[in-house]
């Protein structure tokens, strides 16, 4: 949109508020990333020291029992934390432009459990189409988003009704996730794993479909960053520059749900990142989107691949699913959040 090309975003002179210019930021976080991926491939319930993986990777002895730990479990896992937790935080980003709600989240507004629902319908009607299961998720995630904003725009609610409402919505659909478990017992291997969250078993071969999503999504998310920064100046404003509000929304939407739905396909119903990550990134970057999205997917990714490293590694042998460190952080956040905004308007 060439009318959009100066349009100026509100705070955008926080980026530079620490010292430190947004590329700067951006590859600290990189650099922080990438450490916890090397951490989460050697700690756990055995340890691998990089001398040895190295060592047997060079000669070829994939029969080794340090590489094929590697390969095949902690490799993929660390993958999964981090195409998670990217997803599910730039899907976060999104619902709260599109929402002009910072407590919007893919959990808290039901998109998760939209995508959770679909999910498990299909593997209890349809056991064999596993392949399918990112495209219904998805679905699911559509479905909620639009519920979501169809009363939103209906009802000329503010912004605490539609959380509200979301939170009503997110209940249900856990309800109908709950009934389907119900009625077919073996549906969904491990469901109480799927409902709380977590990376055990995620293989190579899970995360083909999910990947080619998730990437696709971000990038797209990023191509869009300046149609986020004018729709997060509000609905009118946008429209007086030009901007087609509800083909934007809509749009935005979609990615988010491709985002989420591709996340919750193998780690479950996670919660909360989309919620925390966004606005630690606001206090870094501020609130241009071209700063914030790729600093949300990686703080995303920092996030939940360092939940599931403490679960593995502060409980070994046992471990604890990420899911349930990640409500732990994220309820308080939560509850943080909800009397900072009531202080702020009293």
């Amino acid at each position: 949109m060439n009318i959009l090309q100066n349009v100026s975003t509100p705070k955008s002179s926080e980026n530079k508020k620490h010292g430190i210019t947004p590329p700067v930021l951006l590859f600290l976080f990189l650099a922080v990333l990438i450490l916890l991926f090397a951490a989460a491939l050697c700690f756990g319930s055995v340890k691998i020291s990089p001398f040895d993986a190295v060592t047997a990777l060079l000669s070829g002895d994939y029969d080794a029992p340090s590489l094929r730990i590697l390969l095949h479990i902690r490799l993929p896992r660390a993958c999964g934390a981090v195409l998670a937790g990217m997803a599910l935080a730039v899907a976060g980003v999104l619902i709260q432009a599109v929402l002009h709600n910072p407590m919007a989240a893919p959990n808290v507004i039901g998109v998760n459990s939209g995508a959770g629902l679909t999910a498990v319908i299909l593997l209890s009607v349809f056991p064999a189409a596993v392949r399918f299961l990112p495209l219904a998720a998805f679905f699911g995630a559509v479905g909620a988003c639009a519920c979501i904003y169809v009363i939103s725009m209906k009802t000329g609610a503010d912004r605490m009704t539609v959380t509200l409402v979301g939170i009503a919505v997110s209940a249900m659909l856990n309800a109908g996730i709950s009934a389907v478990k119900t009625l077919y017992p073996d549906s969904v291997y491990d469901a109480d794993a799927f409902m709380i969250g977590g990376l055990s078993g995620v293989t190579l071969e899970t995360l083909l479909f999910p990947c080619v999503g998730i990437l696709v999504g971000i990038f797209a998310a990023l191509w869009l960053a300046r149609d986020a920064d004018v729709l997060s100046l509000g609905d009118e404003t946008a429209k007086s520059l030009g901007m087609n509000v509800k083909v934007t929304q809509w749009t935005l939407l979609c990615l988010a749900s491709v985002l989420a739905g591709c996340a919750v396909s193998f780690a479950g119903l996670l919660g909360f990142v989309g919620l925390i990550v966004p606005h630690i990134a606001r206090r870094f970057v501020g609130e241009i989107h071209r700063w914030l999205i790729p600093a949300s997917a990686l703080g995303g990714g920092i996030l939940v691949l360092l939940c599931d490293l403490i679960g593995r590694v502060l409980f070994a042998p046992y471990e604890l699913p990420v899911g349930i460190l990640l409500s732990l952080v994220g309820g308080p956040f939560f509850v943080c959040l909800l009397l900072a905004r009531r202080n702020r308007y009293d």
